[in-house]
């Protein structure tokens, strides 16, 4: 009978493509991953990985194993969400959350006190993730629900098929500047020719909200004055509470504002659609579905579907 540890293991290296990610991922050392394989194979009779220079490649067994492994974790978790479900429903043990950081800060920070109230007996544990590791940790089985986000107003990328998406939240940015600032005496919303001609902090090339800084611009026409590249956002508004510059924020990522800062909408706002991201043999989960009822007020769907925006 193959073990379930040993199996877990081989699947993490067949994603991750080394002993020591694996191990990393799992929480083992890289010795305890090995030892896990081996006994795999003492238990199917034949090698599932072989060398590759510093590291191992999966042999065709090997491959045949890990294809095969998404069914039976599906097939072990279903078993116990069942057996929690019909032993009273009661959320209990460990909820693993990863998600962005604004989203821990906006979404899921926010309602904890909830549900500590209505789920006494649940532990919930937040990790930040960029979107992509969170929904390989969801798909991995080493986090149990994931809240992520589309990027940059764009189609969503595909799941595979043993994850369910729900839309939580869309996400928006403002203009933040001083009180004292030019743009804050005009009418609000702000349109695209607005920002140009000012001096402005922003996050660096790379992030979602540099990505939306640059589209306000393209769509101005003009080319912005940046002054200041800073990835924290509390950063950003402690210089633009100098009165020298403003600011593009996600709402989810700002902190409460100072009686001297003022947020401005604009004409079209960037936006990006974050969503929860769990397994789909979870969705008995009596600690997945209470958090789903604290991040979003409605009904949460029925077991075997899934409620898409």
């Amino acid at each position: 009978m193959i073990e379930v540890s040993a199996l877990r293991a081989l699947r993490a290296v067949a994603a991750l493509g080394t002993l020591a990610r694996a191990a990393e991922e799992l929480g083992f050392t890289a010795s305890a991953v090995s030892q896990q394989i081996k006994r795999l194979e003492r238990q199917v009779g034949v090698p599932v990985l072989a060398p590759a220079g510093r590291g191992v490649v999966l042999t065709p067994a090997g491959q045949a194993i890990a294809g095969s492994a998404p069914e039976v974790f599906q097939a072990l978790e279903r078993c116990a969400e069942a057996a929690r479900s019909v032993s009273g429903g009661a959320p209990r043990g460990t909820l693993r959350v990863v998600a962005f950081s604004t989203a821990i800060r906006g979404l899921l920070a926010p309602v904890l006190p909830r549900l500590a109230d209505r789920c006494p007996e649940l532990r919930v544990e937040f990790t930040e993730q960029d979107p992509g590791e969170a929904v390989h940790s969801v798909d991995a089985g080493t986090a149990d629900l994931a809240l992520v986000h589309d990027a940059d107003g764009l189609l969503p990328a595909p799941l595979p098929p043993s994850l369910v998406r729900r839309w939580v939240h869309t996400d928006v940015g403002d203009v933040v500047m001083s009180r004292t600032h030019p743009l804050a005496g005009l009418d609000a919303p702000l349109d695209e020719a607005a920002p140009a001609g000012h001096a402005w902090v922003t996050s660096p090339p790379g992030t979602v909200c540099h990505q939306w800084f640059r589209r306000l611009f393209a769509a101005a026409g003009a080319e912005p004055d940046v002054r200041h590249l800073v990835d924290d956002f509390a950063t950003q508004l402690s210089l633009v509470a100098s009165g020298q510059v403003v600011a593009l924020i996600p709402r989810l990522a700002r902190p409460p504002l100072g009686e001297g800062l003022i947020a401005r909408p604009l004409r079209r706002p960037p936006k990006r659609e974050v969503h929860a991201v769990w397994r789909r043999s979870a969705e008995a989960s009596p600690a997945i579905r209470a958090a789903l009822t604290e991040l979003i007020p409605a009904p949460v769907p029925a077991r075997g579907g899934a409620v898409s925006r």
